[in-house]
């Protein structure tokens, strides 16, 4: 079983994750946070932040991504805090305490061609440890063809980190690591996991899950997600050249805690 209730997310659940790197967990948010999500999201695309970006490759479409929402629209402290999110990550980490990593809008707009290329995403972020993973929160309807993530089980125990892959710039990251295998090519030899979601659920996958997603080919439905990055007790400061921008200096020192305001602690 890797799909559960938020009622169920228990030891087995936890040890699903442990050895899945993946589970789904459905009716995770309420129809009023979906809409009040939906209408952030609305507001950051007709403004977005600094830390926005536009992955659309060559091709049709839109793929939006923001993040440091939180930094940038304070009124998410509703779903940062306020909602159960925190609670499912130290659910499913076994962890007494997590530290939001950031957070961050994901959206393929009707007729986005770009796929998400196969990735894992700890390698992006200046952070060590093992109970590291995302929180991934279905806005609108997920389907294959509007772009459902497929997750390969059990490839964060693969002993491997990879290169982080640019959405943007294939230059961008150059810390020495392999790149992601062929996985398209050894699909037959994989155990792939794929959800299709309603509003409200979510997935929560370990940071070094390997995963990717086709395109949005639907002409009449967007693909919204709003993504939280946690960390648990584990998890230190480990900054390297090359990542992923963060919203600014945390002022911690290499191998601290994340503890700070950058890194908020919301579960303790």
């Amino acid at each position: 079983m890797t799909e559960y209730k938020p009622s169920e997310l228990n030891a087995d659940a936890a040890e699903t994750y442990k050895k899945d790197g993946i589970v789904c967990i459905r009716n995770a948010f309420s129809p009023e946070e979906v809409e009040f999500l939906r209408q952030v999201a609305a507001q950051d695309m007709a403004a977005p932040s600094k830390m926005s970006e536009d992955a659309t490759r060559d091709g049709s479409g839109r793929f939006f991504s923001d993040t440091f929402v939180w930094k940038h629209i304070p009124e998410l402290e509703r779903i940062v805090n306020g909602s159960r999110a925190a609670d499912y990550a130290c659910a499913l980490l076994q962890s007494k305490k997590v530290n939001l990593i950031f957070d961050q809008f994901l959206i393929k707009e009707p007729g986005t061609s770009t796929p998400t290329v196969w990735h894992h995403d700890q390698t992006y972020w200046p952070v060590a440890g093992d109970q590291v993973c995302t929180l991934w929160i279905a806005l609108d309807p997920v389907t294959k063809e509007t772009g459902a993530v497929e997750y390969v089980k059990g490839s964060h125990r693969w002993g491997q980190r990879y290169k982080a892959e640019s959405f943007v710039d294939k230059d961008r990251y150059k810390e020495d690591l392999p790149p992601v295998p062929d996985i398209e090519a050894m699909r037959g030899k994989l155990d792939i996991a794929m959800y299709e979601m309603q509003p409200g659920d979510a997935t929560l996958h370990h940071g070094l899950t390997v995963h990717g997603a086709p395109g949005n080919s639907r002409t009449d439905q967007t693909r919204r997600a709003y993504v939280m990055r946690f960390a648990g007790e584990d998890v230190t400061y480990n900054p390297r050249p090359n990542l992923q921008r963060m919203h600014s200096d945390p002022g911690i020192p290499f191998g601290a805690p994340l503890d700070c305001d950058l890194f908020p602690v919301l579960r303790q």
